[in-house]
C-alpha cells in the first residue's frame, strides 16, 4: 500500500494515483482526499464507511484498476477500511489530502519551469513538463504523460502502450516513508 499527494497541480493529483495503481497491473484507489478533484463511481468511500464494504469490494473481480472515490470523509475515519480492503486488493493506492496517514506516502511534484521550480532535497516522483528544470531531489522522473494519456485517464480509460504509466512502476520498488 502506498499513499500518494502531489503538490502544485490538480490535473496530476488526479491522474498521478491511476498510474501508480495502473503500473502494479490489479489495484485499487481509495481517495482520501476531501478537497482533490472528485473521481466518478458507483460508491464512495463515505458510503463504505458508514454501510460498510460488498463482498464485491473487498476482492477484486477482475484484473485492472477500480477507484473508490471520496465522498466526503476525513482520512482518519477511513483507515480502517483502507486496511481492510489493503487485505485481499494486490496492490492499493491512497490518494492522500493535507490529513496525515499512517503508512507511506509519495510526494509527486511537477518540475515547473523558472521561479515556480521546486526546491528541497527530499525524494520525490519528479513529473517533467514542458521547459522543465532538473529535479533537485532523489527519485524517479516521470516522462510527460501525454494528451492522449491524459484523455483516457480522466475518461476512466487504460491508455495504450504509456510510458508514462510504464515509468511509475519504479515507484512501487523503492522505499517510501
Amino acid at each position: 500500500m502506498l499513499g500518494v499527494r502531489t503538490f502544485g497541480d490538480e490535473l496530476l493529483g488526479a491522474i498521478a494515483p491511476i498510474g501508480l495503481a495502473m503500473a502494479a497491473g490489479t489495484a485499487l484507489v481509495v481517495d482520501l482526499d476531501v478537497d482533490g478533484p472528485p473521481y466518478p463511481a458507483d460508491r464512495s468511500v463515505a458510503e463504505l464507511v458508514a454501510e460498510g464494504p460488498r463482498r464485491a469490494e473487498l476482492v477484486p473481480d477482475r484484473s485492472g484498476v477500480a477507484v473508490l472515490p471520496n465522498g466526503g470523509v476525513g482520512a482518519s475515519e477511513a483507515l480502517e477500511l483502507v486496511d481492510m480492503l489493503a487485505q485481499s486488493w494486490p496492490a492499493v493506492v491512497v490518494r492522500a489530502g493535507d490529513e496525515p496517514i499512517p503508512f507511506p506516502v509519495v510526494p509527486v511534484r511537477p518540475l515547473w519551469p523558472g521561479f515556480l521550480a521546486p526546491d528541497g532535497r527530499r525524494a520525490a516522483v519528479w513529473q517533467r513538463v514542458a521547459g522543465a528544470s532538473d529535479p533537485p531531489g532523489p527519485g524517479p522522473v516521470l516522462p510527460p504523460p501525454g494528451r492522449s494519456v491524459v484523455n483516457a485517464l480522466l475518461h476512466g480509460r487504460r491508455p495504450f502502450r504509456s510510458r508514462w504509466v510504464d515509468a511509475w512502476k519504479r515507484v512501487w520498488e523503492l522505499p517510501w516513508r
